[in-house]
């Protein structure tokens, strides 16, 4: 009987590891079957490029706040929906109407984390149609998973999701937002901004933002093995392109804001009619999105009780 009893707790330590590990290859099932459902709904030809001021663009537009909408994310109190219109004129003079999609998760400090993503891209060119499945169905996808993680584990941050609209036009929909953003300016202590996570033969997905603000560095810490995060991009030491102003973090940056930038370098399909569904890696894509949740998690458990304690000495 004494022996009975002390295998007992071995063997319900055996089921309960079982019952974990099942857990987690489902939600891994779930997290690649919506990730690559999302991303190849938005670059499919029925949204003809998302071109903005389109009927494409409309149609992602939709499919965002409908996703929104089904995860409980909420616009923000003084919005009727989750769309912030802006006005801006392009090169050739022509005035376009672009429409931001932003909804939030209220956090425990009203400091906050932007997580960005631009729909916008190149729309169709006679018979061809630049679907952008890289670029930037991918991070819109990506920030979709992120909303839904966050309304199931509450963060410690204020979390704003933010569509934006006419990136490819010179970012507009970003500056759009830190023109006239839904919360105080100096609340946001750092963007998150996703463009192109979802192409790279080599499994390298770059981190920029960090030359400016070494702090950020200890936060880029991710434990999947098949994702090497690399720094550069920004420091004018490595060789590198310079991409802190290239894409939506560029209107941060202009604000002074912190940002880190997740992307992946031009390939054979950026700005191609070629960039569809079919040609992305899809678990390089998939292990991006995990990888860039750990360190989102790290940045809103670690960064956010530093906060905390500052808000403390000030109370003193």
């Amino acid at each position: 009987m004494p022996t009975i009893l002390k295998k007992i707790p071995f063997a319900f330590l055996l089921f309960a590891m079982s019952c974990c590990a099942s857990v987690k290859q489902q939600d891994d099932r779930q997290l690649h079957t919506t990730l690559l459902n999302d991303i190849k709904t938005l670059s499919s030809d029925n949204y003809e490029g998302r071109k903005t001021g389109t009927a494409g663009a409309e149609k992602a537009r939709a499919y965002i706040t409908e996703r929104f909408t089904k995860l409980g994310i909420k616009p923000f109190p003084d919005q009727s929906n989750y769309l912030q219109p802006f006005m801006f004129q392009a090169k050739d003079s022509k005035q376009f109407t672009g429409q931001n999609v932003l909804g939030y998760i209220p956090g425990k400090l009203k400091e906050c984390i932007v997580i960005s993503a631009h729909y916008d891209h190149l729309g169709t060119e006679g018979n061809k149609i630049y679907n952008g499945a890289d670029d930037n169905a991918s991070g819109v996808a990506a920030l979709l998973h992120f909303a839904e993680y966050f309304s199931k584990n509450p963060p410690n941050f204020t979390l704003i999701f933010a569509a934006f609209d006419a990136e490819e036009m010179g970012l507009k929909g970003a500056k759009a937002f830190v023109d006239a953003p839904p919360v105080a300016l100096h609340q946001i202590k750092l963007n998150i901004n996703m463009d192109m996570i979802a192409h790279n033969d080599k499994n390298e997905l770059y981190a920029c933002g960090t030359f400016t603000h070494p702090e950020l560095k200890k936060y880029i810490i991710t434990d999947h093995e098949s994702i090497k995060i690399t720094l550069g991009h920004d420091d004018p030491k490595t060789g590198h392109d310079d991409w802190t102003n290239q894409s939506d973090q560029g209107a941060f940056n202009a604000k002074n804001i912190p940002f880190i930038y997740f992307g992946v370098e031009d390939h054979k399909d950026y700005h191609q009619p070629t960039d569809d569904f079919e040609n992305i890696n899809q678990d390089f894509f998939v292990g991006a999105t995990k990888a860039i949740l750990a360190v989102i998690k790290n940045i809103d458990g670690k960064l956010s009780s530093k906060i905390q304690i500052d808000k403390n000495k000030i109370m003193k």
